[in-house]
């Protein structure tokens, strides 16, 4: 294979068969170096004109190889999914299926595929009725579903399921977990099968057996008593790190989770072969086993403990001796946890400041979502991501600017030329604004509100009937907690344009989103929101002067709030029925005047939040971009906004009742320590 690799290096410019290609660049992916890929890829990008549109093959085997590569080349995939979605009606189950499975392993979205194949696999439910190709199909189908769909694809399954064989039966249940299935009687049906088949799984499915039982809430003894003693019984004989930390994991996963002394000496003799994934799954299975021993065995395992620090000193030695971006980028891309933030966040931000002159067009998207998803504020790296984005924005796809922009809207920072910055963003997106995936735009529009910049042309894209009529299309497809997401990140778009692009005259149309969601239970005040309740009240002259939970125009929640007259003297509202610690009757003015309009001349709202570590950046007190947008618009309604950040409230200058009275009233009348 090599061989053949070297002929096909030798003789790629004289190539014209795209076909041929294709099937050659499958087979010699395993075995090639970065620069032939790029090569290939670009040849590539040469030859695709020269195939017609029906050719799904060969489309197909394109972005087969971008996954072997774990290459997502926008451009590639783009033209290659147009071939699919022109091919769509002659498109059978196993070419959706492994088109899909595709996308997936590349992390790339294509709503109009999935709706246009969603059609097409809801068609074939009655023509299956032999297992292999039901299950196939219930595994495609299934996750993007609609209600009635999904009532018919799990009563067929139901039926069939005595024929299961043991892989079609862990196949359903990785796709029952995917649907976030809570249908009983189906999930005792497949679990019962697996039991049965479970010795003859290989430990990665023991792990998804686990995986997927736990998160269906399938509770079986006997079930979990079998999945142990399985582990355990490879485990002893296993001496590949990624094996041993996946068998770990499972193990920790388990009820009674329990790391014995034979084990703990297993995982320390192969920490110095370990990757950041590896050390990253031993850390969380171990703090899993700390845990339970801590609050069920009442001891502090001390063994435990120190393959910890041991966990940390591999991890911390493997990131200073790193000198390639692109060799960390693969070991820390899917890294998330407690044991990673707490020990291993900061020195894998030091390590990517070392290594900023290699972040380019490839993998500057990249590092911003790492940047988003772990809320470290580095503003050398978010300089460094701006300055690629100004200088290669030709080379950067559409696709990926939402992933670049994220971290400046999340962390609530502005690199040098802002503006410069954001509309180069824009321009690169504006031919794309049609096509774009309608959550994307969704996200993107709410990204850059929360850093004040408004687009006229894509809030045009997003705030008309047929752009909203395909979001709803697209929610049929999504999960509920991403479903909900979309419609909040909606509703807070539409808010921020209201209250600061009046101008545009886009209609606020979130009422009966808002009531329906702040309808629920608010639950009860934390130990903080308790005692700052009780202080308010005895600094403002008593209950009747300060309201919590109070519903503002166009529905954000503040913690507090109270009115000062002219002359800074606080004014009394109605009665209050409220107990400590729970929350009162929402206090709601379900209108969208300006807030201050009603109050007597001179007199000023104020609204006191209380704010939470999840308000500020990980590493420095920094206020995220959400807070941020929420101080704002609060102040455009009339209000002034009083933070209390956690840091101030739990300090040592802080620590009496006179000390957090005095800071009180310092806030809100202005005033320094009381006579009293």
């Amino acid at each position: 294979m090599g061989k053949i690799a070297d002929i096909v290096n030798r003789n790629l410019e004289t190539i014209q068969d795209l076909r041929c290609l294709s099937v050659l660049m499958v087979s010699i992916s395993s075995l090639i170096s970065q620069r032939f890929q790029e090569q290939l890829v670009n040849k590539t990008e040469q030859l695709f004109d020269t195939i017609d549109s029906s050719q799904v093959n060969i489309a197909r085997r394109i972005v087969q190889f971008l996954r072997n590569i774990k290459y997502g080349y926008y451009p590639l995939l783009e033209r290659c999914n147009k071939v699919f979605l022109s091919n769509v009606n002659h498109l059978d189950l196993d070419s959706i299926s492994k088109i899909l499975s595709l996308y997936h392993s590349l992390q790339f979205h294509s709503f109009e595929f999935i709706l246009m194949t969603k059609k097409r696999l809801t068609e074939m439910i009655p023509l299956f009725d032999y297992p292999a190709s039901f299950v196939k199909l219930f595994v495609t189908l299934g996750p993007v579903a609609g209600p009635e769909e999904e009532k018919r694809l799990k009563s067929t399954i139901l039926l069939m399921s005595e024929e299961l064989t043991s892989h079609q039966a862990l196949a359903v249940m990785g796709a029952m977990e995917e649907m976030e299935s809570r249908n009983s009687r189906l999930i005792r049906k497949i679990a019962s099968i697996l039991h049965k088949h479970l010795d003859n799984y290989k430990p990665v499915e023991l792990l998804r057996i686990t995986q997927a039982s736990i998160f269906l809430h399938f509770q079986s003894k006997e079930l979990f008593v079998k999945l142990r003693e399985l582990l355990l019984s490879y485990l002893k004989v296993s001496v590949i790190p990624s094996e041993i930390s996946l068998l770990v994991c499972a193990l920790s996963m388990l009820p009674s989770p329990h790391l014995d002394e034979a084990r703990i000496s297993q995982i320390e003799a192969v920490l110095p072969q370990c990757d950041l994934n590896d050390l990253n799954s031993f850390a969380t299975s171990v703090l899993r086993c700390i845990q339970y021993d801590h609050m069920y065995r009442n001891n502090m395992p001390g063994k435990q403990l120190k393959l910890l620090q041991k966990l940390d000193h591999y991890g911390r030695q493997r990131l200073q001796k790193c000198s390639s971006l692109n060799l960390l980028w693969e070991e820390v891309k899917s890294l998330k946890g407690d044991w990673f933030a707490d020990s291993l966040l900061e020195e894998t931000v030091v390590t990517l400041q070392r290594l900023m002159d290699e972040i380019n067009y490839i993998n500057v998207a990249g590092i911003a979502s790492f940047i988003s998803r772990t809320n470290y504020l580095s503003t050398s790296l978010l300089d460094r991501i701006a300055s690629v984005v100004l200088q290669q924005i030709e080379k950067i796809h559409p696709f990926a600017i939402l992933a670049i922009i994220l971290p400046f809207s999340a962390l609530n920072y502005d690199p040098p030329q802002r503006d410069e910055f954001f509309g180069t963003c824009l321009q690169r997106l504006n031919s794309y604004l049609s096509i774009l995936d309608p959550l994307m735009l969704v996200f993107l529009g709410y990204s850059l509100a929360t850093r004040e910049y408004f687009s006229e042309d894509l809030l045009k894209a997003i705030f008309n009937i047929r752009f909203l009529a395909k979001l709803d299309s697209q929610l049929e497809l999504l999960c509920s907690s991403l479903n909900m997401k979309v419609q909040f990140r909606l509703m807070e778009l539409n808010r921020a344009v209201c209250l600061e692009c009046p101008e545009y005259q886009i209609p606020w149309f979130h009422d009966r989103f808002c009531q329906q969601q702040y309808k629920k239970d608010f639950g009860s005040m934390n130990e903080a929101q308790q005692q700052i309740y009780k202080m308010l009240a005895e600094v403002l002259g008593g209950i009747s002067f300060v309201k919590a939970s109070v519903l503002t125009p166009y529905y954000y929640t503040i913690d507090f709030e109270c009115i000062l007259d002219k002359r800074k003297k606080p004014l009394p509202y109605g009665s209050h029925n409220t107990t400590l610690g729970k929350l009162p009757k929402i206090h709601s003015e379900l209108n969208t005047q300006i807030a201050g309009s009603r109050l007597p001349p001179g007199a000023e709202k104020i609204a006191l939040e209380f704010l939470d570590s999840r308000a500020f950046c990980r590493n420095i007190p920094h206020l995220k971009g959400k807070s941020a947008m929420k101080k704002r618009h609060l102040e455009i309604l009339g209000y002034r906004v009083i933070q209390i950040p956690h840091f101030e409230w739990n300090s040592m200058a802080l620590s009496t009742k006179n000390a957090r009275m005095d800071y009180l009233r310092e806030r809100i009348f202005g005033e320094g320590k009381s006579s009293s």
